[in-house]
């Protein structure tokens, strides 16, 4: 990690945060111009952002969470390697104490669904790929 260019120190959880959006933004294969257009938020701050170098207020995080898709709790974590699907599923629980016993019962019928779906999809292309005819 090298120190900014003026020679300040920089803030390590400003670091670990623009760390993860960065590695989220490079996973999602989108450019620093794209989520600036996609946000509002200039190009040159996304970069500082990123760097560890700029603060990034609520609004801002908030709109990158979004176009990432994740939790802002997960850009947040304390731990060096938070699982975003954990603080995805973290108000889950809490989601599920206000539904009725039937809707409840529906909430587990469509996870089970789409647990069902996803092995499908697996299947569907593990047949794909061993498809030599097309």
């Amino acid at each position: 990690m090298t120190p900014p260019s003026d020679g300040r120190v920089r803030d390590p959880e400003l670091v670990r945060l623009g760390d993860r959006l960065k590695k989220t933004r490079d996973y999602l294969n989108m450019s620093q111009q794209f989520v600036s257009d996609s946000t509002g938020i200039p190009r040159s701050a996304i970069s500082d952002i990123e760097r560890g170098e700029r603060r990034v207020d609520s609004l801002e995080l908030k709109k990158l969470a979004r176009l990432y898709r994740q939790p802002v709790a997960y850009f947040l974590a304390e731990e060096q390697n938070a699982d975003a699907g954990e603080y995805a599923l973290a108000g889950l629980p809490r989601a599920l104490a206000q539904l009725t016993d039937g809707d409840a019962k529906t909430v587990l019928e469509f996870a089970e669904y789409l647990t069902l779906r996803r092995a499908a999809e697996r299947e569907e292309q593990d047949t794909d790929d061993g498809d030599t005819t097309r």
